[in-house]
């Protein structure tokens, strides 16, 4: 790409009836030539994402072909079930509604959680609400360090330091919660003899921000290609509720309300959008700082970030490594049998 003077966020900016077409006709030729599905399942969050990617299924497949999943627990947010009702609405699609809290009860997850959390505040107990934020990396000198914030049923806040260990029984106990989600949409998108949709937006999918075997699990994933500010001009072409456009990304996993710029990335959607922008068509931080505001060395931080989260959620992306090729271990079968 030739760096320009006037890098800014018309850098993102698409044509959405052309890019709607686009994407349909892409969708229609995979399910016909290679998935050979009777329609779409997609796990409704009432987020610009879900809903954007229930829209396009509508617009390729017709309403009466996608089925929107309502999967709310006992942690999500009180408003949840109100914007992907709001959705679902606006398409006209059938909705089921399946509750996993008995499951992950079942599982011992809220079990789990809690003993993670009252291993550094033991006064953790019921009626507390909680969620784990991210240091900056703006701030922090290339390592990120977490953190969890409870708040106890008077209203009072405490934020504590995670250590390692911690950090890893509770992100492993709230996983539980995209791999259940996971799991029913599967048995519903089998039951019908649909493919499940996933949601995941460029910057997201670029960046591991999901659970393998969650909501990284998917047959097609529609605006895996498109930056989240671009989602957006999808959602308005499209026709996305406008309360939906507005609402704040949020992760909706943590009983506390989180922001997605609160527990990974680095900076609002906005600015890391065109900080990956940036970083994937070769722009000096000095051309990309005036557009986000930020310092060069600062967009630096950013560039730097960008490439850690690549390298260490790279796992997140791989299919099961086999140690032989599919080939090599036909053959090998085949010559011990004889």
């Amino acid at each position: 790409m030739n760096q320009t003077k006037h890098f800014s966020q018309e850098m993102l900016r698409l044509d959405p009836e052309r890019e709607t077409e686009r994407i349909c006709s892409r969708m229609r030729a995979i399910m016909v030539n290679q998935l050979k599905r009777r329609g779409v399942v997609i796990g409704l969050s009432g987020g610009i994402d879900s809903s954007v990617t229930a829209a396009l299924a509508v617009r390729t497949f017709g309403s009466d072909r996608v089925l929107g999943l309502e999967m709310p627990e006992r942690h999500s947010s009180d408003d949840t079930l109100e914007y992907s009702g709001m959705a679902a609405s606006s398409l006209g699609i059938n909705t089921l509604r399946e509750d996993i809290s008995a499951i992950l009860d079942a599982l011992g997850f809220y079990r789990r959680y809690d003993d993670a959390i009252r291993m550094i505040i033991p006064e953790y107990g019921e009626g507390w609400k909680s969620k784990i934020v991210s240091s900056n990396v703006l701030e922090n000198n290339g390592f990120t360090l977490f953190s969890v914030v409870v708040q106890s049923p008077d209203g009072e806040l405490i934020k504590q330091r995670l250590p390692l260990n911690c950090y890893l029984e509770i992100v492993a106990a709230t996983n539980f919660k995209q791999r259940v989600r996971k799991m029913l949409e599967y048995y519903h998108a089998d039951r019908l003899n649909y493919c499940v949709a996933g949601t995941p937006n460029r910057l997201e999918y670029d960046q591991g921000f999901f659970v393998k075997l969650g909501d990284g699990a998917a047959d097609i994933k529609p605006i895996a290609h498109l930056y989240k500010t671009q989602v957006y001009q999808l959602a308005e072409y499209l026709g996305v509720p406008e309360p939906i456009r507005r609402r704040r990304p949020t992760t909706d996993t943590y009983s506390l309300d989180q922001g997605q710029d609160e527990f990974y990335f680095s900076l609002p959607y906005e600015k890391m959008d065109l900080c990956l922008y940036g970083k994937n068509n070769s722009v000096s931080p000095e051309l990309v700082a005036p557009a986000v505001g930020l310092a060069p060395e600062q967009v630096r931080k950013v560039y730097r970030d960008i490439d850690t989260k690549r390298t260490t959620t790279r796992y997140l992306h791989l299919p099961p490594v086999l140690v032989e090729e599919a080939g090599e271990q036909f053959q090998h079968a085949c010559s011990t049998s004889l």
